[in-house]
């Protein structure tokens, strides 16, 4: 087993559920924060569109995970009406530590308490590869986007412009 002393305590439990799901990309620790896209995108000198940014909102009282490409914003009326939920909006950042376990900034597409119902941007399949966020704002992981959709049980849809 490879030696995860070296990451945060988030970090770890992302690292392990990543091995679990069989992904062979491993978390990688920045020395400067990703909390962004452009910020993840600049320390790994790629595309910004190459970044699955994970985005926590609440779609009916319950938590909804969308990975969306760092190039656009998500639309949430479109989303709202392709998932035939009344409202979604912005999870508060309590609500985003409760569903997730992770802060705002550094939260994974898993390794949370409990499934999150997940969305992954089909935009993301634009890249061979793409990079995630792995717990905390510091930590990051290579995946692709069929890997994605298969780690998370995900529903790959057009999320926004």
């Amino acid at each position: 087993m490879t030696d995860l002393s070296h990451l945060p305590t988030r970090s770890r439990l992302v690292a392990n559920a990543l091995a679990d799901a069989g992904v062979v990309g491993s978390v990688v620790a920045l020395p400067d924060s990703a909390r962004t896209a452009a910020e993840a995108a600049a320390a790994l000198g790629i595309e910004v569109g190459a970044i699955a940014n994970s985005l926590v909102f609440w779609a009916d009282e319950r938590p909804l995970l969308v990975l969306t490409s760092g190039r656009h914003r998500v639309d949430t009326a479109a989303l709202a009406r392709q998932l035939s939920r009344s409202h979604i909006g912005r999870a508060t950042p309590e609500q985003v530590r409760a569903a997730t376990g992770q802060a705002i900034g550094g939260v994974a597409p898993l390794g949370h308490p409990h499934r999150i119902e997940t969305v992954v941007d089909v935009a993301l399949a634009d890249y061979p590869q793409v990079w995630a966020a792995a717990g905390t704002p510091h930590t990051v992981f290579p995946t692709t986007f069929d890997e994605l959709v298969r780690i998370t049980g995900g529903a790959a849809l057009v999320v926004g412009d």
